[in-house]
């Protein structure tokens, strides 16, 4: 019997075997990160959400968890995303630019361009992105912050403007938006800010991060690049950043790469919704919540990277995050924090509002 014939007998018996083997260690995975969700400090008291983890071809594992009586949150269910539309808007940018973005873009995109005065509650009543970039000082433009990473939703405010998107309402934009970046389709603006105005489910912010993933989107070959030091205080001249991780911001996305984090670029939202892509580009996941505390970005984005190393390592992980010394990191790696004392509340509100009339 010769090789090839050998090798073409063995071969269904090795896919049979291969195909099993996978599917022991998907199962251990999920069973790993199920655990995690019932035992970690990091995941526990967050109240309803939607959570899943999943490859180029879909979801690998998935599920909701909520709190008796309260509201549940499902593959589908639609909710502002606030900060991650940050990651959308930077895909769009780079899709017009067609993955050759302009010094003046990617300063925009890196948040170095000195558009640091946009306060996002003046909006909530603004018809369009110019309509919004007019009030009171958004527009303002602070020369000292100019090449100095310093947060804020009025660079891409500026760069929307500069890409002629000023004078589109609601529906205008949503229509260039799926028509430059059709991976969108789940996703739409809620609100004329594409730092922070936006709306989906998981479902539809899982099929934009599995267009990364694949290639078909110019910013998946961008992921990570142009990375800028934000800490202020140990990166020169850095002004403002809501994480107080030495993490790197990339084109209108984050890179988790701090001591003892994993790498993963990720854009987590104040309301809760945190989406992520590892550091090899082979898994994506989303922790989908909607909620008004202090600090639902960074709790969502504490409990999904736990979430994470349990899916990579299929062990559980019931304790917080540790440095790369081995200590631990009390308050975990922190994204966004929503706003104390109710100030996000307006946003979610008007939010809430334009959806009930549509």
């Amino acid at each position: 019997m010769t090789f090839r014939l050998r090798h073409l007998l063995f071969l269904p018996c090795w896919l049979a075997a291969a195909s099993g083997a996978w599917a022991a260690d998907t199962d251990s995975r999920r069973a790993a990160v199920e655990q995690t969700l019932d035992r970690s400090p990091l995941c526990r008291g967050l109240g309803s959400f939607y959570w899943e983890i999943g490859d180029r071809r879909g979801p690998l594992a998935r599920g909701s968890r909520g709190s008796p009586g309260g509201r549940q949150i499902g593959a589908d269910t639609v909710m502002p995303i606030a900060s991650a539309s940050k990651w959308v808007f930077g895909a769009y940018a780079a899709e017009r630019y067609d993955g050759r973005l302009p010094p003046q873009a990617v300063q925009a995109l890196q948040m170095r361009a000195g558009d640091d005065r946009l306060q996002h509650r003046s909006c909530v009543r603004s018809k369009t992105v110019a309509e919004c970039l007019a009030q009171g000082d958004n527009g303002g433009r602070d020369p000292a912050h100019v090449g100095h990473f310093s947060y804020g939703g009025g660079h891409a405010q500026k760069l929307a403007v500069a890409l002629g998107l000023g004078d589109l309402d609601l529906a205008a934009l949503n229509r260039d938006l799926h028509r430059v970046l059709p991976a969108a389709a789940g996703i739409d603006y809620r609100s004329p800010q594409p730092a922070g105005g936006m709306a989906a489910s998981a479902n539809g912010y899982a099929a934009f991060l599995r267009g990364l993933m694949g290639g078909s989107l110019q910013l998946g070959h961008l992921l990570g690049a142009e990375a800028v030091c934000t800490q202020p205080g140990s990166c020169p001249g850095a002004v403002r950043s809501p994480v107080p991780r030495p993490w790197h911001y990339s084109l209108h996305h984050w890179v988790e790469d701090g001591p003892g984090d994993d790498g993963a670029f990720s854009s987590a939202g104040a309301f809760g919704f945190y989406p992520w892509i590892s550091a090899d580009r082979q898994l994506y996941g989303i922790l989908a919540r909607q909620a008004l505390e202090r600090a639902a970005g960074v709790n969502s984005a504490r409990c999904g990277a736990a979430l994470r190393r349990a899916w990579v390592s299929g062990e559980v992980q019931d304790g917080p995050a540790p440095l790369a010394d081995g200590t631990p990191l009390a308050a975990g790696p922190a994204v966004e924090a929503a706003p104390g004392n109710g100030r996000s509340r307006p946003l979610l509100e008007a939010w809430r509002r334009r959806r009930s009339v549509e």
